[in-house]
């Protein structure tokens, strides 16, 4: 069968362009993309130089400031002309699902998230955006109205949802009445296992720069411990606000690191900090291949993906109060945390574990056909 792969955008190479590059190697295949950033070649093994954008690429200040594109989303996705295909692979946590196709093409989503900014984020994203208020928030507001309409109604098209955890599926089958098979995203365990770092006095947090990753919480949180030492590793369209919040000498933003760098300094940290409510969390586990321990808001994936009390410290609240209680309770504890023990937790949601269970279902769909859910 003939493929085309969808992924909502590649600005960055975080969790949903590591699940591409694995679905890329199990199909290699045409990719279709809202936007791409270029100076990412060096970065993933995705063929940058061929993947197909949108009009949304030539627009102005689009590659940067990605997000304020959002009314033109589902006109971008669905100008893709993708009638040549048979099989569609769509990678979503926006607007790839809602590509056009034909009754007799089969689409597949892994989906990482149902639009988090429409259904579970809505009023932080109001907020963070200053569009909580006046004519701007009637604006929006309608905005939302329709494309909570497009978001469902292009559900319908899609023949099999696979979600990226329990947590997710949940929400598919809140947001779109649909079932899903659950697939746990691919991490490189292996590459980040390897080695037994000796531990240095500092924290680390890492994450894109958006909203809902709350590493302005963090911040503001360690400037009030300026004894303690944070390293912030990402990048983003907040890096210029979340720089500004640094208060202390104590904090320093890295920005982008590949990932040996991401290993070796995530491996000497004393503990991960995680503050987002995610749906699963690649990095929270590629942390816990490098042996270190996790303090995490206790809510979504990552009650799935680590394990209290052995491998992590969870709070309950995304608050600098919760936050600042979790890091004390996690250095009262810090000597029961093995490293080894980490390790070993983290091998469940390997690459070579996710490359078999994807390849199996993807198979079993192609045999059922379009129209039914394949489980």
């Amino acid at each position: 069968m003939k493929t085309a792969l969808i992924h909502d955008w590649i600005y960055s190479i975080s969790g949903a362009e590591k699940v591409l590059e694995s679905i890329y190697e199990l199909y290699p295949s045409d990719i279709y993309t809202l936007i791409k950033n270029q100076n990412l070649s060096n970065s993933t093994t995705l063929p940058l130089q061929e993947i197909k954008t949108s009009f949304i690429q030539k627009l102005p200040f689009s590659k940067n400031h990605y997000p304020y594109f959002l009314p033109l989303y589902p006109k971008a996705i669905s100008s893709f002309d993708l009638s040549k295909y048979d099989l569609l692979i769509s990678s979503s946590s926006c607007a790839a699902k809602g590509i056009k196709k034909r009754t007799d093409q089969l689409h597949i989503c892994y989906c990482h998230t149902p639009m988090r900014f429409l259904w579970d984020l809505y009023e932080d994203y109001l907020r963070v955006y200053r569009l909580d208020k006046g004519i701007k928030n009637f604006l929006v507001k309608r905005l939302f109205s329709n494309l909570r309409k497009w978001d469902v109604k292009t559900s319908r098209s899609v023949d099999y949802f696979i979600a990226n955890s329990h947590h997710t599926a949940s929400r598919i089958k809140r947001a779109y009445q649909r079932d899903s098979v659950v697939i746990y995203p691919p991490v490189d365990v292996d590459f980040f296992i390897k080695g037994n770092a000796i531990k240095e006095d500092y924290f680390v947090t890492a994450a894109r720069f958006v909203p809902y990753k709350k590493i302005d919480l963090i911040i503001k949180t360690f400037n009030q411990m300026p004894d303690k030492k944070l390293i912030v590793l990402g990048q983003g369209p907040l890096d210029k606000k979340l720089r500004s919040l640094v208060k202390s000498d104590n904090i320093k933003i890295l920005g982008y690191v590949g990932d040996e760098a991401l290993k070796t300094i995530v491996s000497k940290a004393r503990a991960f900090i995680y503050m987002a409510h995610e749906d699963f969390g690649i990095l929270p586990v590629e942390a816990q291949a490098c042996g270190t321990p996790i303090i995490a808001y206790g809510k979504g994936g990552l009650l799935e993906t680590t394990l209290e009390g052995v491998t992590s410290i969870l709070f309950k609240q995304q608050a600098e109060k919760d936050l600042l209680e979790a890091v004390k309770e996690f250095e009262d504890l810090e000597s029961q945390f093995d490293p080894s023990v980490i390790k070993e937790f983290s091998k469940q949601f390997s690459k070579a574990r996710f490359n078999e269970e994807f390849g199996k279902l993807i198979e079993k769909c192609k045999k059922e056909g379009t129209g039914s859910i394949c489980t």
